[in-house]
């Protein structure tokens, strides 16, 4: 094929402009649309001008993130016209309406099939046999070492803060031998790290019984453990988010210990505080959750657990608060994010007494962050003087050093690994490096042959 045919070929193509927003869920949802219409013709712009039509997924959990949902919509329509929207806002069709009457088509999360129609129907596919071609894992949003993997929608939890149930439905799990293929296939790509994704993911295959599906000519059960020691057989990094301390997530901390599955869980705990979670509508016992993580951390001294903090929900009292702080202290919490209570249309939490000023809000916001930092500071210097290996995510040539994460990092969300005398050192590399500082939130590192090389006279 010449080069001016190729050319040709890319300018008949329609092409699609994508705006994704909120959670890697969302982000794997995109994916997922982008591989269907490339395979049907499609092509993509990496800008508002170049493209035919914007497909905008939007995010709308917090009343924030809807704000921010229709000001990206009003962008799309502001520099190209026309817009398609999908995503969790998707469900307030109303609302979108109201605000941007001109869209030309709305539907809800995870709602493939209606979004790919409306492309059709609003930019019909000139099918080429040249751009039909789609790699074996679909196209991704993220670097080509790493991917998230998702497991299940929807979720079966009741929350009192919480609409996800109402927005995406409950609790539907995937076969197991569909997710191991598709794990499978991603790793022949060159992904090295899974980030395994739902809304509750050890909640999986509880909707569908545990039912078994046929892998590799054997039965794989639909089970949290199966699915865990099944991934991490496979030889790339397992990393496991949204994960609900259910006493099964007790079995997996071997696996971990073991090198199966990266000693990291991320777990939602929201708060400490027994009355606090109570109103939230969660698991209140916190004495024996810490008695689980001094035995996870017997078993697996490795473990790093991160977790997110709801502060200034209604009714939470200075004690309560102060509940909290101690508790993350005394579990050592090792990342932990934090957000102010904000109100979501529709939460039965809206109709609970007890608001909190917003200027003790940020308060507590301010003082949860500090203690956060001051335990993450005493668990990464834990680390210096260890060799590790790391994953990179970027090269700095200039400067001559990488940045990369180790098994105790998520993407995005997480530290980092600062790798000095990073030269020859490629984004995707598997790197062992010797520890050599630490500060608040990063470890700061050399390759091990540097480190050696470097290294005193004894």
């Amino acid at each position: 094929m010449t080069r001016a045919m190729n050319e040709h070929v890319k300018s008949a193509a329609p092409k699609i402009g994508l705006v994704s927003l909120g959670c890697p869920k969302a982000l794997v949802d995109s994916e997922r649309i982008m591989s269907t219409l490339r395979s049907q013709g499609y092509s993509f712009s990496r800008d508002y001008a170049g493209a035919d039509i914007v497909l905008v997924n939007t995010c709308g959990f917090l009343d924030s993130a809807k704000q921010e949902s229709l000001e990206a919509i009003g962008e799309a329509l502001s520099e190209n016209g026309r817009v398609i929207v999908t995503g969790c806002l998707g469900v307030e069709e109303e609302l979108i309406r109201r605000t941007h009457p001109s869209v030309l088509a709305i539907s809800g999360p995870h709602q493939y099939e209606n979004v790919v129609n409306a492309v059709h129907q609003h930019l019909p596919p000139v099918p080429n046999r040249f751009l039909d071609l789609v790699p074996e894992q679909g196209l991704k949003l993220t670097p080509r070492h790493y991917a998230y993997l998702k497991i299940s929608e929807g979720c079966n939890n009741r929350c009192s803060f919480c609409i996800i149930p109402q927005i995406r439905g409950d609790l539907a799990s995937r076969p197991a031998a569909g997710i191991l293929g598709e794990a499978e296939g991603l790793i022949r790509s060159g992904v090295k790290e899974l980030l395994v994704i739902s809304q509750d993911t050890s909640a999986y295959g509880v909707d569908i019984k545990y039912q078994t599906s046929n892998y590799r000519g054997r039965p794989v059960a639909a089970k949290f453990y199966d699915l865990a020691k099944e991934l991490g057989d496979l030889g790339a990094w397992v990393r496991l988010h949204y994960v609900y301390p259910y006493p099964h997530v007790d079995q997996v901390i071997p696996l971990m210990a073991e090198g199966k599955v990266l000693p990291y869980l991320d777990i939602p705990f929201q708060h400490a505080s027994p009355s606090v979670l109570k109103a939230m509508r969660r698991p209140a016992n916190q004495v024996k959750t810490l008695d689980r993580i001094k035995a996870w951390r017997d078993i697996c001294p490795d473990l790093t657990i991160r977790s997110n903090f709801i502060v200034g929900f209604p009714g939470e009292t200075e004690e309560d608060f102060e509940f909290l702080l101690d508790w993350i202290e005394e579990a050592e919490i090792d990342r932990a994010g934090c957000f102010k209570y904000e109100p979501v249309t529709g939460a039965p939490a809206n109709a609970l007494e007890g608001i909190v000023p917003d200027d003790v809000m940020q308060d507590r916001f301010e003082r949860l962050m500090e203690v956060a930092q001051n335990v993450s500071a005493g668990q990464l210097a834990k680390k210096v003087g260890r060799t590790i290996d790391v994953l990179v995510d970027d090269v700095d040539p200039a400067n001559n050093r990488a940045i990369a994460r180790s098994k105790w990092d998520a993407p995005d969300i997480d530290g980092q690994v600062i790798v000095s005398h990073a030269a020859g050192i490629k984004v995707g590399d598997l790197v062992s490096v010797t520890v050599t500082a630490s500060d608040e939130y990063d470890l700061f590192a050399t390759p091990v042959t540097v480190s050696a090389a470097i290294a005193p006279a004894a």
